[in-house]
């Protein structure tokens, strides 16, 4: 476009001037030919201050987007008139390689740092979709309290006025999970005062709320309690397939978005006799995140708008690996790969790597492991790579984790055990079990020069020894006898 104004400009001043100057021969040509080289001058100045102010101004301009049906009779966000399918990952990390896979959308869950956040998705040529944390029943929060309500919603029409012009956003996200462990119903009353404060005051972006699950009388409450949000939002894990079959017959017949789908939760898995969830390896994960994707994300294009990937970084829930798509450096999990494939294919280079299993005594999670305190304990890593190019190994011994909350709620993570390891290679190691009886884990992660990494990890039950029972094989007692130590 700019290209365009440009080049009429300058076809409009040579004819102006050709006309002005050439055919205006008399004495006083060359003091017209200098007066020729000012005008010139000033006007080709003029030309680049209008066009520069009016790319500045475009890059400023509040996007307008929309919900409605495209020419196949699917529901499509519109964003100036573009149709606009989400590729998002919920996340504000690691942006870059957001961009490199192909990913167009983040999701946020609060307003913190919104700003930034907005500023650095448009430099990389994302949208964002921009969480308001609506509080938390289960965090304290009282919704029979009129004077809170008030404030909540007066501190986010703050929020409003100040970022709804900013050519990032996509839409607003009304709350997250505000029916998890909640009893108060007229939380859906709040959420509607804040959608319908938004419309008021911004008429370029749609509403949504997100729920834990999807459960009809949440679909019911937020229909006739909060009309004014556009898209129900939908939270998932291993119930996705959930969605896509029951939404439309729980009675919500309008769009709908995905904004957190993962792996199976530590709440839908097996566990081990003494409670410990067992986790997917990340291959595992990646073979559920493809199924998933393709099946229960593009699989209902008619109504799903698209979809948030969870998590777009690293962070301890229930365990260090079970959610995050990266490790602590930024290393990528083979579930990048395969949103990669999906999003932009052509900018892939090589694999990483792939883990077929993980066992202790020649034992699996699912035989629940239960080794005595002090004794050795081997372990064998399965994993391929199809580019030869693996850098490292790395084997931990970590406490199970006892700091275990609900609605991603930050938890801390437990410190690794040092001193077991007495051999470590790529697919074998050998450690002594800690001598502090508990559930522990193993852990083992596969690093290549790409930048990638594959994981797995097991859990393990360590009992105290009894009285009777011989002394473990690394502890070497000796006696002095005869002059000498003897064992």
């Amino acid at each position: 476009m700019y290209f365009i104004q440009i080049l009429f400009l300058l076809i409009y001043t040579n004819c102006y001037f050709y006309k002005k100057y050439l055919f205006n021969l008399n004495l006083l040509f060359l003091y017209q030919m200098s007066k020729l080289t000012m005008d010139i001058l000033r006007i080709t100045g003029m030309v680049l201050f209008f066009i520069t102010i009016n790319a500045l101004s475009s890059l400023g301009q509040v996007r307008h987007v929309e919900v409605k049906k495209n020419a196949t009779d699917e529901y499509r966000m519109y964003v100036d008139q573009k149709e606009f399918y989400i590729k998002g990952v919920g996340g504000t990390d690691f942006l870059d390689v957001a961009v490199n896979i192909g990913a167009n959308t983040i999701r946020t869950w609060s307003t913190d740092n919104a700003k930034q956040v907005l500023d650095d998705a448009q430099a990389r040529g994302l949208m964002v979709m921009m969480g308001m944390w609506v509080q938390h029943e289960r965090h304290g929060f009282d919704y029979d309290d009129e004077a809170k309500v008030k404030n909540q919603l007066e501190q986010f029409r703050k929020v409003v006025v100040e970022l709804k012009d900013h050519p990032a956003l996509l839409l607003w996200g009304v709350g997250n999970e505000v029916d998890l462990f909640y009893t108060n119903t007229k939380v859906w009353n709040a959420v509607q005062d804040i959608a319908k404060m938004i419309h008021e005051l911004d008429p370029h972006h749609p509403t949504t709320t997100v729920t834990a699950g999807l459960d009809p009388a949440e679909v019911d409450l937020i229909k006739r309690n909060a009309p004014d949000i556009d898209i129900y939002s939908v939270n998932t894990y291993g119930g996705i397939g959930d969605v896509r079959k029951n939404i439309r017959s729980y009675g919500w017949t309008g769009p709908y978005l995905i904004t957190e789908w993962g792996p199976n939760g530590h709440w839908e898995v097996a566990k081990t006799p003494w409670g410990s969830p067992i986790e997917q390896t990340s291959s595992e994960k990646a073979v559920s995140y493809l199924e998933r994707y393709e099946k229960e994300i593009l699989g209902d294009s008619k109504y799903c708008m698209g979809s948030f990937v969870f998590l777009w970084g690293h962070k301890q829930e229930t365990t260090s690996t079970w959610y995050g798509l990266f490790d602590q450096s930024g290393r990528t999990s083979q579930c990048v790969e395969v949103l990669h494939d999906h999003w932009s294919p052509s900018t892939r280079k090589g694999y990483t790597p792939v883990v077929d299993g993980l066992s202790l005594n020649n034992l699996t999670a699912d035989k629940g492991v239960t080794v005595w305190a002090d004794d050795d304990v081997t372990a064998e890593f399965n994993w391929r790579d199809f580019d030869n190019d693996v850098q490292k190994v790395v084997w931990n011994v970590v406490p199970e984790s006892n700091d275990i909350k609900a609605g991603g709620d930050a938890e801390s993570a437990p410190l690794a055990v040092q001193g077991l390891w007495k051999k470590r290679s790529q697919h074998n190691a050998t450690f002594r079990a800690p001598h502090v009886p508990g559930a522990y884990r193993v852990f083992v992660q596969v690093n290549d020069a790409n930048g990638n990494y594959g994981y797995a990890n097991i859990p393990f039950m360590v009992k105290e020894r009894t009285a009777d029972m011989p002394l473990p094989r690394w502890i070497n007692v000796k006696t002095w006898r005869d002059g000498n130590w003897k064992e």
